[in-house]
């Protein structure tokens, strides 16, 4: 089976998985739901590379299929559980109020179709490393502790926030404890590992033919920096909450580091 072909089936599988979403937020009126499923858009990419690609591919790609069902079903869990009965995202209303009427057609598109395909875009590493035929080496090795890291820093972070917001006596502090004293955004830092260190393993089964996967951790840093994750969640934060002004001159934004003075 051609390499266009196996790449073709990671996107046919994101599509259907994301349309089957978009059936559903029709039905519950909550564009939001995407946010549950994005993850297992890439899981289920993953999985078609795996069971598309030859045999002799095989180790590094399950491999890289455990870290994909970890990482996917952590993040799906953990989303669904945060989100559950509080309807739809106030991201996603502000979208369907821009774009009335006729939203629930249009975010077949704008919404589901878009992540489908970032979904995919993301999923290059496993089409790049399960392709590969090399053998299992130190890089992998590198690749694999550095993936398995992020999975498990982001899941601490998750836990320490959602245990800090469960506490009626913290409503309205900010949340500068355990490995957010280090880092305003844990959770982001720990996702861009998994996805650079994924990418190691595509470079060490296929070297410089691997190396074109670089473009999957370079869109998920620029976009947790960027666009989705940072900059939008910290828009007007400041504003919002004035103690967090605070935090931001003294706590790193993204790579974690010591801590500049004392909470107040």
């Amino acid at each position: 089976m051609s390499f266009m072909t196996v790449a073709l089936g990671g996107l046919a599988a994101t599509a259907v998985l994301a349309f089957a979403t978009w059936l559903a937020s029709l039905a519950r009126r909550d564009a939001s739901l995407i946010d549950r499923v994005w993850s297992l858009c890439i899981l289920a990419a993953a999985a078609m590379y795996f069971f598309l690609l030859p045999p002799q591919t095989a180790p590094r790609g399950l491999c890289m299929l455990l870290i994909a069902t970890v990482w996917a079903l952590r993040l799906s869990v953990f989303i669904s559980w945060r989100n559950w009965g509080h309807g739809e995202d106030r991201r996603y209303r502000q979208i369907r109020e821009r774009n009335q009427p006729s939203f629930g057609f249009k975010s077949l598109y704008l919404v589901f179709g878009l992540q489908a395909l970032l979904a995919w875009v993301v999923s290059a590493p496993f089409l790049a490393g399960m392709s590969a035929v090399r053998e299992l080496n130190m890089l992998d090795a590198a690749g694999i502790a550095l993936a398995l890291f992020g999975i498990a820093f982001e899941s601490i972070g998750d836990a320490q926030m959602a245990r800090f917001k469960v506490n009626a006596a913290n409503k309205g502090q900010v949340m500068d404890r355990g490995l957010w004293r280090y880092t305003r955004h844990p959770n982001y830092f720990g996702e861009a590992c998994v996805w650079w260190g994924l990418w190691l393993m595509a470079a060490a089964g296929g070297g410089w033919g691997g190396a074109w996967a670089a473009v999957s951790p370079v869109l998920m840093t620029v976009l947790l920096l960027k666009v989705s994750g940072v900059s939008l969640l910290e828009k007007d934060i400041a504003e919002r909450r004035p103690a967090y002004r605070d935090y931001i001159a003294r706590t790193n934004a993204f790579v974690p580091g010591p801590s500049r003075g004392k909470a107040p």
